[in-house]
């Protein structure tokens, strides 16, 4: 992984993982034991599915460019639509606590994507090549007046 990928990649994971304990500390204090179980599989789904999503999105990057901006739109609606699906499946479960778990699931998936606009407004990508300084300047062509 280049090093702007592993440097965007630990800029969203670190401040949802900071998140994702503030949310097992909170459930915790309001819903117990069962309330943190839930928190903490929500973070976990939550840090898993966008991970493997920009990962994926980052490799489509660098080998089919043209198709950035598409598989990213697609992207996010299938992990969105994956999210709906778990939180469905699980919303009469016993073993943990369903609500924990779906609002620690779309919290941290917020904060994921906020954190991952912000790392690539700082990234510095360079969208167009740079000159490179070896190269000659075209002669300049008409008359000098």
């Amino acid at each position: 992984m280049p090093t702007n990928d592993a440097r965007i990649l630990l800029h969203t994971a670190l401040p949802t993982a900071a998140a994702g304990v503030i949310a097992v500390a909170v459930s915790a204090g309001v819903a117990g034991g069962k309330g943190a179980l839930g928190a903490l599989v929500g973070a976990v789904v939550s840090l898993f599915f966008m991970g493997l999503g920009l990962v994926v999105l980052q490799r489509t990057a660098r080998s089919l460019p043209h198709l950035f901006q598409m598989m990213g739109l697609m992207l996010y609606t299938a992990q969105l639509l994956l999210m709906v699906i778990f939180v469905a499946l699980f919303k009469d479960t016993t073993a943990f606590n369903p609500k924990a778990f779906a609002i620690s699931l779309v919290v941290l998936t917020l904060v994921w994507i906020g954190a991952q606009a912000r790392a690539y407004m700082k990234a510095k990508i360079l969208y167009v090549e740079p000159e490179s300084s070896k190269a000659e300047k075209p002669e300049k062509t008409g008359s000098p007046t």
